[in-house]
């Protein structure tokens, strides 16, 4: 990830399994069959990340299987369980939430329409970077904060993007696509503003 002296928060849209063949065919199934209940035609699905620059350095805020025990390393500021809490006790059910100082998207080369620029203001950017650290942690793919959707990576962006105030309503997925999570996230962070 290539840093500058300019501060700015960059929305990342990467496709749903990016790098990877068995979460790609799962989230096809999934869009299928939603589609299908909502009766609606099957969109694309994306997952989001954030670039943060701030001061000069270049941090990565994304969610992430946890794939071994020094997250540390990869600037972890949070965690929770995937699928159901008790299974969150092993390292497979679980998640991380990373602000990485210069972190790395892994699949950035297969992003969609990216990097989208939501703002070069210096106090957003330290912000959203200051945010990371207290973003809520519920099970991942359920949907215990009761927000009609299940939380996820774009939970996680949507919730950091409104939490800075941004404006989220403007904020949209590529053409055709969609992402899901996106609305709990901003239920959840607009909920925690108050009226």
């Amino acid at each position: 990830m290539e840093t500058g002296p300019t501060d700015a928060v960059d929305l990342w849209w990467l496709p749903l399994g990016a790098g990877g063949h068995s979460v790609r065919l799962n989230g096809r199934v999934f869009e299928a069959v939603a589609s299908r209940v909502a009766r609606r035609p099957a969109c694309d699905l994306y997952h989001s990340a954030l670039v943060v620059r701030s001061g000069g350095a270049g941090h990565v805020i994304e969610m992430t299987p946890v794939v071994d025990g020094d997250g540390a390393a990869r600037g972890v500021v949070a965690g929770g369980p995937v699928g159901v809490r008790a299974a969150g006790r092993l390292r497979i059910f679980r998640y991380e939430v990373r602000c990485w100082r210069d972190g790395v998207i892994p699949d950035a080369g297969e992003a969609v329409d990216s990097p989208r620029t939501l703002t070069r203001d210096a106090g957003v950017a330290r912000r959203v970077l200051d945010l990371a650290p207290s973003v809520p942690t519920p099970v991942w793919g359920r949907d215990e904060l009761r927000t009609g959707e299940m939380w996820n990576s774009n939970s996680l962006t949507a919730w950091l993007i409104t939490r800075a105030g941004l404006d989220i309503d403007a904020v949209h997925p590529p053409d055709g696509g969609r992402a899901p999570g996106w609305g709990a996230g901003v239920a959840v962070a607009r909920e925690a503003a108050g009226p």
